[in-house]
């Protein structure tokens, strides 16, 4: 290419917001999260969120100062750093209140947003179904509603609000509250009919759920922290084609595969939006219907990324998050993933990690979804499981009712089976909704 043709090109993309990164290290708070870990995981964030992080500052706090978060001395070096550091955007690693965010971009001359609006904008971006993008609109809004009064105050500050002595000209009082309550008027309406939308989201959702109960299916949800490898699992289990991408988020859509076992029995695998260390309340409230699904489950596979620095903390997030869903007693499974990316342990080095660790686990399984390390161990895993939740039988079904026998096959585990002159002996279980009717069948 020549190099005038070289001069006549430009550049089309759309440059990247360029993004600072503020945390706060609290005397006594009780999260686990060191901070320069939590900031490593904003800046995975803030990439997700198509943004580039320009640099990180920190500030060890006794207490957040309620009008700025970090103390006034930082706030300036915040500024002042934009003159060597140019940056768009500032975003701090926690939620800031509506005065917090209005002060901090009055005082550093820039946009201010705080960890869960980030958030927020990735679920935004990623929602693909009406359900999810229904629920993201929700959390947004409900988010925005208590904040609305930063875009207003230009016009609040020529509000009167009280007598003629208050020096504000006639036609010039109130016209910011005015303006407010309208546009809260608005939200308001909007935020009642997603709620309305949504429950006939959830209406239809709980058909489906009523019509996979009657069928008998086992129901597993894959559940874990974000990018921990819970859709690449569910392609290998299911040879499906969910998208699988090494960063946060990359799915918020519950997806469900028919599954089969290598001892024939077919389950439904669901996987379930990411959890993520503090996940914006308005969010849980909004995909509270979604992450219901795993109620309705009867085993948990939870995927946690071994190789993680942090998978401690990844841990506890999730089984704080099951805990708040009332779900932590469901039976679990942990599924160790990604051991393809260290040298692969024992058994005896991994029990090891576990009791250093002090992950209160019962039942474990390592593998690596990607390169389909340890996946027969792991559905041999899920077998046993489903097994110990059925209800064992000997009976002998005549063929008049061959019926119960085709079902026994299709949803239930056979040990054995003996056709005799009057009918079929099986020795086995089948899934507690459909024992009674083999109750009249029993062998004493």
């Amino acid at each position: 290419m020549s190099n005038t043709v070289r001069e006549k090109m430009h550049v089309t993309a759309k440059p990247k917001e360029r993004a600072l990164l503020v945390g706060g290290d609290v005397y006594n708070n009780r999260e686990a999260w060191h901070i320069d870990d939590s900031l490593d995981e904003l800046a995975l964030l803030a990439d997700t969120a198509g943004l580039e992080v320009v640099g990180t500052v920190s500030q060890k706090l006794d207490h957040p100062n309620p009008k700025t978060y970090i103390g006034p001395g930082k706030v300036r070096e915040v500024a002042d750093l934009r003159s060597e550091t140019p940056y768009d955007v500032v975003i701090f690693d926690e939620e800031l209140s509506p005065s917090q965010a209005r002060n901090l971009e009055e005082l550093i001359k820039v946009k201010v947003i705080d960890r869960t609006t980030l958030i927020l904008d990735i679920f935004a971006q990623h929602a693909r179904t009406r359900e999810g993008s229904l629920q993201v609109e929700l959390a947004q809004y409900d988010y925005l509603l208590p904040r609305l009064r930063r875009a207003w105050t230009h016009l609040e500050r020529q509000s009167g609000g009280g007598g003629g002595g208050s020096g504000v000209g006639v036609g010039l009082r109130g016209p910011g509250e005015t303006q407010l309550e309208s546009d809260q008027r608005i939200i308001g309406k909007r935020i009642a009919l997603l709620k309305e939308q949504l429950a006939d989201v959830h209406r239809h959702r709980e058909l489906y759920r009523q019509n996979r109960q009657e069928s008998g299916l086992p129901i597993i949800s894959v559940v874990g922290y974000t990018n921990a490898g819970k859709s690449t699992l569910l392609n290998r289990l299911a040879q499906a084609d969910v998208l699988a991408a090494d960063m946060l988020f990359a799915t918020l859509d519950p997806t469900t595969r028919k599954v089969a076992l290598p001892g024939g029995r077919a389950v439904l695998m669901t996987d379930t939006v990411g959890f993520i260390q503090r996940l914006p309340t308005a969010l849980v409230a909004a995909f509270r219907a979604t992450l219901e699904e795993i109620a309705e489950a009867d085993v948990l596979l939870h995927v946690l990324d071994l190789t993680h620095p942090n998978v401690e903390e990844q841990f506890k997030t999730v089984m704080d998050t099951l805990s708040e869903l009332k779900v932590q007693d469901k039976p679990i499974l942990t599924v160790f993933n990604k051991i393809d990316k260290i040298d692969v342990p024992s058994d005896t080095e991994i029990v090891r990690m576990i009791t250093e660790l002090g992950l209160p686990i019962d039942r474990w399984v390592a593998i690596s979804a990607q390169q389909n390390i340890g996946i027969d161990r792991l559905q041999a895993a899920i077998e046993q499981m489903l097994m110990e939740r059925m209800v064992k039988f000997e009976v002998m079904i005549p063929y008049k009712a061959n019926e119960l026998v085709a079902l026994w096959h299709e949803r239930g585990m056979i040990e054995s089976e003996e056709f005799g002159e009057e009918g079929t002996t099986i020795k086995g279980a089948v899934p507690r909704q459909f024992a009674h009717r083999y109750e009249q069948y029993r062998l004493k």
